[in-house]
């Protein structure tokens, strides 16, 4: 799987999101639509981690996914 995948069925990704980073609202989920930068982006604003720590945990978490 690849990203274009992820952000082609977002929907059916967002409960395993929230799960991963719980403190990611509803809305934060509707706005990211699976666009990965904006996830590492709304991760660093809402845990207050650097652009590098929240890149790396989004990939850590896609890549664990297959």
């Amino acid at each position: 799987m690849n990203w274009n995948q992820m952000e082609g069925n977002w929907e059916q990704f967002k409960g395993k999101v929230q799960t991963q980073w719980g403190k990611l609202t509803d809305n934060d989920l509707d706005v990211i639509k699976g666009n990965r930068k904006q996830l590492s982006g709304k991760i660093q604003e809402r845990y207050g981690k650097a652009q590098e720590e929240a890149e790396r945990e989004v990939d850590d978490w896609f890549n664990r996914l297959h």
